[in-house]
Formats: structure tokens, C-alpha cells, sequence
């Protein structure tokens, strides 16, 4: 569940990126969508309130493009559910983000020092990111042959937690997955109720969600957008199709099934103050510098309780700055983002994740950062496919 940093420079001495009126050149998000496609992605979509766009196979071995409508795994963009039924039941008095989570779980976590659910919630806590690689995927191979293996919700963070702490708890940043299953066990545990029940009856079904639902074992993606791939096998081996899978792994991390539409739907809500009251949407956007303590990594976002803000200023030439999240899993790559007061707002879909080479992470962005600035890439003679943003992966 990486999400890629856009390096807000492009590179020098290329066909860049280009302004174009509307009669000049295709839509600029189609654009972008086609370029990606044409470097290697096998399909993606795009949803904004104005606009659905595709292009690539839904499934590679089929003709057919995919489609902006379906459901598709949206990794990451789970977390923000999971926070914010968290900062619903803290609305509720059911919970305080300085609680200590070792008191309100006694015995999951092994680690003495004290742990909140704020710090949990915005990646301060220094828990583990992932499982240990021998209880995970170690090579890409391992994406294909693992595919169907379960985990006990609480096993997971067992599991996870047998590694030490990467800092002590308040005093870095460090991206989580871990924190959020523990997130997920915590809501359980105070509502009595299974996550995928929680978030059925606080979001998807008041806001009439109906292609979002948590899977657990169910390993189906019911009706796909298109199908996840990943080169699990080196080439000239093709492409492995990794839509079916069993993510029970990441019980409150990255295990939701959405739709472009849905999380659109979602988002606004959220920022609307729909989900939330006032005071607990601004602590959800009060945000930490998103750099890894223990790499020294900027990953090119700030970080809430839940929430990315990412600054696209420099790309956009105004001041341009969006909410939202990223998700990552094997074969679909997310970003749902959208301005705070502003009508622009959208939701990607590519379908290769994990093996992307550098040039194909940088172009699956692309789609996304068009919808709030106005550039459109402009297509070579050759017909090959451009790189546009230097990124660190």
C-alpha cells in the first residue's frame, strides 16, 4: 500500500506537459489516461463530478475498456473509513484520541511504552508498517502463490507487532498498516460489531453506498472495473492477473472493495462536513509532514488522522491544494482526491501496482494531477509514450 511521491519537477529537455484550449486537443484527463496506458498500464479509469473516462483492456485477454462505474480494491483509501468511524465514536464520547490503546485492548500490543489512537490514526505511533516478510510477500512471485492465504484479524497484529517499535511513539512519522488493523480491532471492540458491519451502518448505507463493502475471506471482486495485474514472473512471462485475492491481512489498513463513484460520493461528504462534526474534521486535518523518520524519505504529502493533503502548487502554477488518499495493493492503484470548498475532485483507477517501473508510476499519476491542473501531455510523433515527473519510489 505505497503511495508513489510526485517529485514536483518535471524533466528537463523533453516534450513536457502543455497548456491547450479545449478545440485544440482532446479532453486533458483522456489524455493523460491514454499515455498511461500506452507506457504498460493495462487499463485505468477516472471518475469527476463531470467527467468519466477509461482506456486499456477491463481484461487483458478481452476486448472491452474498463469501466468507470465498477468496483475495483481500493487499498489504502481504507484507512480513511476506518478513521472516520474511529472520530465518530470519539464524537460519541466512546472514545479519546489521547486513550491509551494498550488500556483499551490489555494484551494485544507487547510494547510498554504508551500508545494513542491519535498517534495511531496519523502514523505516529512507530508500530511495525506490515507483517514480517516471512508471514508476507518477499518476492513477487509470492504475489500469485500467497494469494489465498487467511489471516486472523488479531493473528495479523500479532504477527506484525513481533517486530520492535521504529521510535518511540510520538516522537516520528512512519507510514502504518499495522496501527490501522489495530484501529479496526479497536472500533470492534467498542461497538460490539465487526468492522464491515460498523462501516455498512455509519457510511456506506446512510450515504447510499452501494458498491463499498468490506470483503474479509470473500476473495471475488464482484462486478470489476477491470481486473489487477502484476509482473509476478519475470519477463517475457505476461502479466499475472491477481484480482481474486484474500486480503484479510489488512482488516482496517486497505481491505475495502469501492468504486470511483462511491468514493467520489464519500470524500465530499466527508470534507462537507456530512460525516463529522466541525471540530473533529479540522483534527482530521490537522496534519504532520509526511517523512519517514527511519529513511529520511519525504513521501510528498502532509498526513491528518486519516487524510492526505497534497500540495500541487508547483505543478498547477496557483495555489492548488487537494484531500484525499491513496491506496495500494497488488494489481490496483488508487488516488481519490478532491479540493476542500472547490468542485474539482477525482478518483483513479490503474490496474498495475507493485511491479510498475518508474515511468509507469509516474504516468498513472497523471490522470489525477490533470483534473487540477490545466496541462495535457503532449503526444510524440513516435507515439511513445512520455515521461513526465522524476519520482521516488
Amino acid at each position: 500500500m505505497r503511495f508513489v511521491r510526485v517529485v514536483l519537477c518535471l524533466l528537463t529537455g523533453a516534450a513536457l506537459v502543455t497548456a491547450a484550449p479545449a478545440h485544440a486537443a482532446p479532453d486533458r484527463r483522456q489524455a493523460a489516461l491514454d499515455a498511461a496506458v500506452a507506457a504498460g498500464i493495462p487499463g485505468m479509469t477516472a471518475v469527476a463530478p463531470d467527467w468519466r473516462g477509461s482506456a486499456g483492456r477491463q481484461v487483458l485477454d478481452r476486448r472491452g475498456t474498463p469501466d468507470p462505474s465498477g468496483q475495483f480494491r481500493v487499498g489504502s483509501v481504507s484507512k480513511t473509513f476506518t478513521a472516520t468511524v474511529v472520530l465518530q465514536l470519539v464524537a460519541e464520547h466512546r472514545l479519546g484520541l489521547e486513550d491509551v490503546v494498550q488500556q483499551r485492548l490489555p494484551g494485544l500490543l507487547p510494547y510498554p511504552e504508551p500508545i494513542t489512537v491519535r498517534q495511531l490514526l496519523q502514523h505516529t505511533a512507530g508500530v511495525p508498517r506490515d507483517l514480517p516478510l516471512e508471514h508476507s510477500w518477499a518476492t513477487a512471485e509470492e504475489l500469485d502463490t500467497e494469494r489465498f492465504v487467511h489471516f486472523d484479524d488479531e493473528r495479523a497484529v500479532r504477527l506484525s507487532t513481533t517486530q520492535p517499535l521504529l521510535f518511540a511513539p510520538g516522537t516520528g512519522w512512519a507510514y502504518s498498516n499495522t496501527g490501522y488493523n489495530i484501529l479496526g480491532l479497536l472500533v470492534e471492540h467498542v461497538t460490539g460489531k465487526p468492522l464491515a458491519r460498523v462501516l455498512y451502518e455509519r457510511i456506506a448505507r446512510p450515504l447510499g453506498l452501494h458498491s463499498t463493502f468490506l470483503p474479509g475471506d470473500f476473495p471475488f471482486v464482484p462486478r470489476p472495473a477491470a481486473h489487477g495485474y502484476e509482473q509476478a514472473y519475470p519477463a517475457p512471462h505476461p502479466l499475472t492477473d491477481v484480482t481474486t485475492y484474500n486480503y484479510s491481512r489488512y482488516l482496517g489498513a486497505g481491505q475495502l472493495i469501492s468504486s470511483g463513484p462511491d468514493l467520489n460520493h464519500f470524500l465530499s461528504a466527508l470534507l462537507g462536513g456530512r460525516l463529522l462534526p466541525p471540530a473533529l474534521l479540522d483534527a482530521m486535518k490537522t496534519t504532520v509532514p509526511g517523512v519517514d523518520t527511519t529513511t529520511g524519505l519525504d513521501e510528498g504529502f502532509d498526513y491528518g488522522l486519516g487524510l492526505m493533503r497534497v500540495d500541487l502548487t508547483p505543478l498547477c502554477g496557483k495555489p492548488t491544494v487537494v484531500w484525499g488518499h491513496g491506496g495500494d495493493v497488488p494489481g490496483f492503484n488508487t488516488l481519490s482526491f478532491k479540493e476542500q470548498s472547490g468542485p474539482l475532485q477525482v478518483t483513479t483507477l490503474a490496474t498495475l501496482d507493485l511491479t510498475a517501473n518508474t515511468e509507469q508510476a509516474g504516468l498513472r499519476q497523471v490522470p489525477m494531477v490533470s483534473e487540477f491542473c490545466a496541462f495535457t501531455p503532449r503526444p510524440k510523433a513516435t507515439g511513445a509514450p512520455e515521461r513526465l515527473f522524476r519520482l521516488t519510489l
